[in-house]
């Protein structure tokens, strides 16, 4: 006998305490963004709608819901920075995501270092052992259905630069665990963390 589902048209409503979407297509990737404005504000924030998209060249991409400074800056200057999010910086992260306006620099609200990266204008973040210096390829408004634009962007850049703590770096194979990333769960607050013991492996089977 088939398990009894819970079925709904998203349009028409979840009929749930939570709405289950997040996380049921999670746990996710956080990008934590860094930008500048024309006016030299740095800017420092975390999507949750973050992955990467290509191999060669190397695409990531996150999604903003609404207009916000990230989107505006990258727009006005064509340059970001993606930088790991992981356990020990956890609450620098959440502090981050703060709705500050935009002249407020939110390394310095979240006690976070930048540091000049090497090819793009935009600084990097100190204090996270992994990242990855960008610069926009496209920026597409998001569509539903009936064509319309339901005032999210997505931001695509290519990355041109990569920078790697060595220490994660194991007989040069880098070691996802030992970085210890955070991940966005579903709900309002739930994270979870990778550890060396979620890991197992599949090696891709031969046909025929």
């Amino acid at each position: 006998m088939a398990e009894e589902m819970h079925f709904y048209e998203p349009a028409q409503g979840h009929g749930l305490p939570h709405d289950p979407f997040n996380a049921i297509v999670g746990p996710r990737p956080i990008g934590w963004i860094a930008t500048r404005s024309s006016a030299g504000v740095l800017n420092l924030a975390p999507y949750s709608f973050f992955n990467a998209f290509n191999y060669t060249p190397p695409l990531i991409g996150f999604s903003s819901i609404g207009r916000k400074d990230t989107l505006r800056n990258i727009e006005e200057n064509g340059e970001f920075v993606w930088n790991l999010a992981t356990r020990p910086l956890a609450d620098a992260m959440n502090a981050s995501c703060a709705p500050a306006p935009p002249d407020v620099d939110e390394f310095a609200l979240a006690g976070l270092t930048p540091l000049a990266s090497r090819i793009v204008a935009v600084p990097r973040l100190a204090e996270s052992p992994v990242s990855f210096e960008c610069r926009r390829t496209q920026i597409i408004e998001l569509q539903g259905l009936n064509g319309e634009g339901v005032g999210s962007w997505l931001v695509l850049g290519e990355v041109v630069g990569v920078h790697i703590a060595r220490h994660l770096l194991r007989d040069g194979v880098y070691d996802t665990a030992a970085a210890a990333p955070i991940l966005r769960g579903g709900g309002p607050a739930d994270y979870f963390e990778i550890g060396p013991e979620s890991l197992f492996r599949m090696r891709r089977p031969s046909y025929p």
